[in-house]
């Protein structure tokens, strides 16, 4: 592990890093913002995880209906993911451009909605259903090789809103339409993934409702980065 002693990193950046393990002692942190996978986090000798997620909870019911067993309370989660999204949609139409936009070297509006493309034709399509089929073309997949721009994604597209959007309504009504029939049974059982090189190779052996959960996850977590950055836009243009 890298030791860094007495380093002034005053304003460091750390983007997608695993950070697994690291012992920050005797620091100075202020201001500091830390977003991503966080288990575990002991601060001055105080496991607050628990208390992060419990304010989470508290703020984003929906992520109890992710986390539920049961179908009625998955089934309304997707509802209420897909109608905080048809809200941001028509907050982003209000201000046409702005879903082109980025901070922080972040995806824009249209960009995150073109990586839940991607995540419902892997995730869903191939994980729950076991399709083999191509991936829509405008989605926008994990930057790691060779699946960046693998089984079907054309990264030279640039769809506009409305063609995004007309996508992302199709796989909803999929989705939903496949929540009202599914079992407990099915939920259960392991993960039809395709014995092929497609993304994600990390899904095999896991359970349909493992797979349903990445989805109904991402679909949470991307709409709050959404609505993060859009609100970072629109305060720096009241300036």
């Amino acid at each position: 592990m890298t030791r860094y002693v007495e380093e002034d990193l005053h304003g460091a950046e750390f983007r997608e890093c695993d950070l697994t393990g690291a012992r920050l002692i005797g620091v100075v942190m202020q201001d500091a913002v830390i977003d991503g996978l966080i288990t575990n986090l002991v601060v001055n000798g105080v496991d607050v995880t628990e208390y992060v997620e419990a304010e989470l909870d508290r703020r984003h019911p929906v992520r109890v209906l992710i986390r539920s067993e049961d179908i009625a309370d998955l089934r309304e989660a997707s509802r209420q993911l897909h109608s905080a999204w048809a809200v941001t949609i028509e907050r982003i139409r209000r201000t046409p451009g702005i879903e082109r936009r980025s901070v922080h070297e972040e995806w824009s509006a249209v960009q995150t909605m073109r990586h839940l493309v991607f995540v419902h034709d892997s995730w869903f399509r191939r994980c729950c259903l076991g399709s083999t089929e191509l991936f829509t073309p405008m989605g926008i997949g994990t930057t790691v090789e060779p699946y960046r721009e693998a089984h079907g994604l054309d990264l030279s597209l640039d769809p506009t809103l409305d063609e995004i959007v007309s996508v992302r309504t199709a796989q909803t009504a999929e989705l939903e339409a496949w929540l009202d029939e599914v079992t407990t049974v099915q939920l259960a059982a392991r993960a039809p993934v395709p014995d092929d090189d497609v993304w994600p190779p990390y899904a095999r052996g896991r359970t349909v409702r493992q797979c349903l959960g990445t989805v109904l996850n991402e679909t949470f977590e991307h709409h709050g980065f959404c609505v993060r950055d859009l609100d970072l836009i629109e305060a720096r243009d009241a300036e």
